[in-house]
């Protein structure tokens, strides 16, 4: 987990079978099903027994939490819990800049905001508002080649070529 990423994880329960509540240090109380991420995996296949999923517990440095010897990392977690609740999370952030190929300063340029703003997306220390991140899905349709805006959405054969 990267020394950059903010919310703390202060409590992690399983609360139903492959549910967790986990408790974070911005106040945030979050629900995330890790059902899925289990099945994934063979190696994962021992915490799928209820008895088992109940044993989870905040890792020893507090970076993540565990089962025997898995674990998830704390930045993933809050990543799903959020993206579950509706919510974009930083990881949604991150890909939107690496699919595009930008910068810290050629997202801030391109969103209108600034570099302290793009970092503070990226690194989970601010929640991302539901306007930036309609903002990010629109220039990624869009992907202006000029400062100025455009006055409308291209057509789906534009569009097509702007993806192609």
């Amino acid at each position: 987990m990267s020394d950059y990423f903010f919310p703390q994880l202060q409590a992690v329960e399983a609360i139903a079978p492959y549910r967790l509540r986990t408790t974070w240090s911005t106040g945030e109380v979050l629900e995330v099903d890790v059902e899925a991420r289990l099945r994934r995996h063979a190696a994962l296949a021992p915490i799928l027994d209820p008895a088992m999923f109940a044993r989870v517990h905040i890792s020893e440095w507090g970076h993540g939490i565990e089962w025997i010897d898995e674990e998830f990392g704390a930045d993933n977690v809050y990543a799903w819990a959020k993206e579950q609740a509706g919510e974009v999370s930083h990881e949604m952030f991150d890909d939107w800049m690496t699919r595009n190929g930008l910068s810290l300063s050629g997202a801030a340029e391109a969103l209108g905001i600034s570099r302290r703003m793009v970092s503070y997306y990226r690194t989970a220390h601010k929640p991302i508002p539901r306007q930036t991140w309609l903002a990010c899905l629109g220039w990624e349709a869009v992907k202006p080649q000029t400062r100025s805006m455009p006055r409308s959405l291209p057509t789906a054969r534009e569009y097509a070529a702007l993806h192609a």
